[in-house]
């Protein structure tokens, strides 16, 4: 784990840094992770996270990592969501805003692609037509099959969607 901390990774045990996460039991009681929690953060970490950061060359921004089951549902996320595992991340470029984020974490997003590092590789509230996402959901599985999976989430539209040949290409390129 060389460009990002287990603190940074782990946001429901940062003390008094998650109001949604109060009433979780987890930080209330030891202060340690589920059992294999930290293995999995350290494999993302080391297969993806830091890879990418380093071909990157610029910062990123960790937005959520870890969840606990409450904070996962408070954000409405998968019941089976690779965050309570630990397997998952959503990131994004730092100091920008707008089309520019976008069109920043598009990039960010072609350098996991080129480095082939992921199970799963989230384009996250594009608008229609377009693969720059708001944010970028990436998840290493550290046992079992990793499926170099690559979708979208279009705002304003429900669900996700395969990429198109034309947002693979540009994905690629």
């Amino acid at each position: 784990m060389q460009y990002f901390s287990k603190t940074e990774m782990i946001r429901c045990y940062r003390e008094n840094k998650c109001d949604r996460c109060a009433e979780c039991r987890l930080t209330q009681a030891a202060k340690q992770l589920p059992y294999g929690i930290e293995d999995n953060i350290e494999a993302l970490v080391n297969n993806v996270l830091d890879p990418v950061r380093r071909a990157y060359g610029k910062l990123i921004k960790v937005t959520s990592g870890f969840r606990c089951p409450i904070h996962n549902s408070y954000v409405k996320g998968a019941k089976n969501s690779q965050h309570v595992k630990g397997e998952a991340a959503d990131i994004q470029a730092v100091g920008l805003t707008g089309s520019d984020l976008g069109l920043e974490n598009l990039e960010i997003a072609k350098l996991i692609v080129k480095l082939g590092n992921y199970d799963q590789l989230l384009l996250e509230e594009v608008n229609d037509g377009d693969i720059a996402p708001k944010w970028i959901h990436v998840s290493w599985k550290k046992t079992g099959v990793n499926r170099r999976e690559i979708i979208k989430k279009v705002r304003g539209k429900a669900g996700y969607q395969k990429l198109s040949a034309l947002d693979m290409k540009q994905l690629t390129d």
